[in-house]
């Protein structure tokens, strides 16, 4: 019997299995927009647009967590690969972050001083502005779709929609991973943002500091007003 957290991690269905194959390949809807003009090198999978706005909505908020992990002011207190945990973020699920979260709030070393960045962390420093923008657009479109794409898959009005939503929400393993996603974002973005508001560009800090309450915009904010120019 399944529980309302979806099949048990020892016993996920072929079901689930190929939902997140399909949601992968419709990866930032690359795979739709592309057969929608004409392009089709690959068929996309056509899956409920619920689920895929839902699957790309965490991925465009995860993309963004990128620079700001780079920028982090305590990133040295974690002695793991950024790199990697971001990737294990990006790929797998933010509950790596947790121990990250509590790794950092352990007291600074003596003479402790920033460690140079590696390649990734100066691309998506520099960067940072793009980022913001491109995971910005994917958490829209994202939302946008859910509600309106494939209106010609005969997957209902809003009202179908949200009532699918309710279903999946309590019935497949993915959903609950995605909300639990959520959850944390909405809990470790605006405490990311404010131990680091002194790196945002010194008259837009009031500013951010407001939006990072703010699912997704704030994040957004932070790093289009990232002062790249400072030594993080």
């Amino acid at each position: 019997m399944k529980s309302w957290m979806g099949d048990p991690v020892w016993a996920i269905s072929s079901e689930t299995v190929n939902s997140l194959v399909g949601l992968s390949l419709n990866f930032f809807f690359i795979l739709p927009l592309m057969n929608s003009v004409g392009i089709r090198l690959i068929d996309a999978p056509v899956l409920h647009p619920m689920s895929e706005g839902l699957f790309n909505f965490v991925i465009g908020w995860t993309l963004m967590f990128a620079p700001l992990l780079f920028t982090d002011r305590r990133r040295d207190r974690y002695k793991g690969s950024l790199e990697v945990l971001w990737g294990f973020q990006m790929f797998l699920t933010n509950t790596f972050l947790i121990p990250y979260m509590a790794i950092r709030l352990n007291e600074a070393e003596p003479n402790e001083t920033p460690s140079k960045r590696s390649r990734l962390g100066d691309v998506m420093t520099n960067g940072a502005a793009i980022v913001g923008l491109t995971g910005g657009l994917v958490c829209l479109i994202s939302a946008l779709w859910a509600l309106f794409g494939r209106m010609d898959g005969n997957f209902g009005s809003i009202s179908d929609r949200w009532e699918f939503l309710v279903g999946y929400l309590g019935s497949e393993r993915l959903a609950y991973a995605f909300i639990w996603d959520i959850c944390l974002y909405l809990v470790f973005q605006p405490w990311l943002i404010g131990d680091n508001l002194q790196n945002v560009q010194k008259d837009k800090v009031s500013i951010v500091n407001y939006l990072r309450f703010v699912p997704v915009a704030g994040l957004v904010a932070y790093l289009l007003y990232l002062n790249i120019d400072d030594e993080l």
